[in-house]
């Protein structure tokens, strides 16, 4: 729709996921490395934190490349579970779905722990991994998380035979302190953080996707149009995408380019997009260094 009139082949801001928009800051390069290691080491369960929309899911694609999903491209078995308000119950029928145990396998937990310990076995064997990745694991039940800690005690002599990957919120950290899943926590074995982006970190972030677009960034937002992204959305990719896309759609309709700051706010105000406070001049200053910075990277 607002393609041509900005010079793009498309739309920069899409809010679903694309590898090929992936912009990584020195934070996100981190993150991945802690992730991988995690992956392919098993030194117990690993913990990627983030608060909602920093671009977890992302991240954890990457890190998993094509294991996402049923069979890996080692030939392992990665079961992904983005849902974990289950019951116990629910919470084995899945696994054992997803690690193609017998229908009968989940009808008793001795059954179904008996399989699933063959499965990886046979797995480890082959040099193959067995994985679980649980999503939003902060709305995890109590139950769901004690049978994951037990489960990551299936090992091997050498080596752990499932991998675990807890994905959530800050929440979830909090709720890790808490006595009854002390013995959870002692497991994790690596845990990485994904926080939110830098005013520089968000200029380069809006200015990468457009040119990736095939766009000029100067020709598509100024430069306090940038600063009022950064500072309404507080950094977190997922709202800068929504803000852009809106703020490019009402650009289109009233013929304005670039997108100034005056139409990022009215956008800001449709969604209810509060400010952190106006900004001293001092402050002011360094953001507008920042974004020189940003814009002759």
């Amino acid at each position: 729709m607002y393609e041509q009139f900005f010079g793009l082949r498309e739309r920069p801001f899409e809010l679903t996921s694309s590898a090929r928009y992936v912009v990584m800051t020195s934070k996100h390069r981190e993150a991945l490395s802690v992730l991988e290691y995690g992956i392919s080491t098993g030194h117990g369960i690993t913990l990627l934190l983030g608060v909602a929309g920093t671009g977890k899911t992302t991240m954890l694609r990457r890190a998993l490349g094509r294991r996402t999903s049923g069979v890996s491209e080692e030939g392992g078995r990665w079961v992904c579970l983005n849902n974990p308000e289950l019951t116990r119950q629910e919470f084995l029928d899945t696994l054992a779905h997803g690690f193609q145990l017998s229908p009968e396998a989940s009808t008793s937990k001795s059954r179904f722990l008996r399989e699933l310990e063959r499965v990886l076995l046979e797995h480890h064997a082959q040099g193959r991994v067995g994985g679980l990745v649980v999503d939003e694991a902060q709305s995890a039940p109590t139950h769901v998380l004690e049978e994951l800690r037990l489960l990551s005690n299936l090992e091997s002599e050498t080596a752990k035979l499932l991998r675990v990957i807890l994905v959530g919120q800050p929440a979830l950290a909090r709720r890790l302190n808490d006595p009854e899943l002390a013995h959870l926590k002692q497991r994790i074995g690596v845990r990485c953080t994904l926080p939110a982006l830098s005013l520089r970190e968000s200029a380069i972030y809006v200015a990468r996707r457009i040119t990736l677009a095939g766009g000029t960034p100067d020709n598509v937002f100024t430069r306090d149009g940038v600063l009022a992204i950064h500072d309404r959305s507080r950094g977190i990719p997922r709202t800068i995408n929504v803000i852009c896309h809106n703020a490019l759609l009402t650009g289109f309709a009233v013929d304005r380019r670039p997108v100034d700051a005056e139409l990022v706010l009215e956008v800001c105000r449709d969604f209810d997009l509060q400010c952190h406070g106006a900004l001293p001049a001092t402050t002011r200053q360094r953001n507008a260094i920042g974004l020189r910075q940003a814009a002759g990277r």
